[in-house]
């Protein structure tokens, strides 16, 4: 019979009392809940829908702008109604949900890996390299997300790996401000000082030591970075200058049905941006509770 190291013993009663003070709030387990099932139907979305929305070969143009429960000529039925291509809505919102994840999810861990290493770098050398990064970082935080991501758009024009490079790039400050914080704090710990003081190679001391006990901060930013990362690259499509028209984007349909929402067509917009409003607020309530379980001073 096999005996777990005690720090092994120590992280799995650490993770078992983070999950105990996570499960006391309903509503944010019902938000991760939520979370895991809008995933699970955005992964299954071309094995679950009746239509691939992009595939011209499965759309008819006698089926556009039929109301939520109405059934085609063929006897189709379409629960959300069609839009004005004749595309089925339920089948559209899954595969745009499944694009604005993948964004959201793919542009956060990109961010989050330059911005760590931009953090810990400053956080562990200090001087001249720690105050350099740092006027980089005030230089990207004094300009607004919005503004940063539309006029490099404009420069690299349409496309998913775009918007990512584009969210990468307003996004990596936040996380390399942050985990340069609590590394600072980490850094003047006894345990640091005795590695130092044993001479252990600057790589060992920097991923086995530091930058374990300086993460869990990042997690709480990075689970409410990807509710922003998927709101702004919606606002990029919304505007015109996100994803290619051709991509399933939430945005690109909210966009596409703003103008036949006076003529009485509501749900070509409204059932998408449901979709996208319950994806970033479910995202953000477990955001709020990571943060609450991990800093108890901040519980309201």
């Amino acid at each position: 019979m096999s005996i777990l190291p005690l720090e092994t013993q120590a992280r799995e009663t650490a993770l078992g009392r983070g999950w105990r003070a996570f499960a006391e709030s309903r509503m944010a387990v019902l938000a991760l809940g939520l979370v895991t099932l809008l995933i699970g139907v955005a992964l299954a979305a071309p094995w679950i829908t009746p239509q691939d929305p992009y595939d011209l070969t499965q759309l008819s143009i006698l089926d556009n702008m039929l109301a939520p429960f109405s059934q085609s000529l063929d006897g189709r039925s379409f629960w959300l109604g069609t839009d004005d291509q004749g595309r089925d809505m339920l089948s559209a919102i899954l595969y745009g949900l499944r694009l604005s994840l993948f964004v959201g999810v793919a542009a956060t861990a990109i961010a989050l890996l330059a911005g760590t290493t931009v953090g810990i770098v400053a956080a562990y050398f200090g001087g001249r390299i720690d105050a350099a990064l740092m006027r980089l970082v005030d230089l990207q935080l004094s300009f607004p997300a919005i503004l940063v991501a539309l006029i490099l758009l404009a420069l690299l024009g349409k496309g998913v790996d775009k918007v990512i490079v584009a969210l990468v790039s307003v996004q990596w400050a936040y996380y390399a401000r942050t985990i340069r914080g609590a590394a600072l704090v980490e850094r003047r710990r006894e345990y640091i000082e005795a590695a130092q003081c044993l001479a252990l190679p600057r790589r060992r001391v920097i991923f086995r030591h530091l930058l374990p006990n300086a993460f869990p901060p990042l997690i709480v930013v990075a689970t409410v970075q990807v509710a922003h990362a998927i709101a702004l690259e919606a606002t990029l499509s919304f505007l015109g200058v996100g994803v290619p028209i051709t991509e399933p984007s939430l945005g690109l349909l909210i966009a596409n049905g703003y103008g036949y929402m006076l003529s009485g067509k509501y749900w070509i917009a409204f059932y998408p941006g449901i979709a996208l409003l319950v994806a970033i607020v479910a995202i953000n309530l477990v955001g709020d509770r990571l943060r609450d379980v991990m800093n108890p001073r901040l519980r309201r």
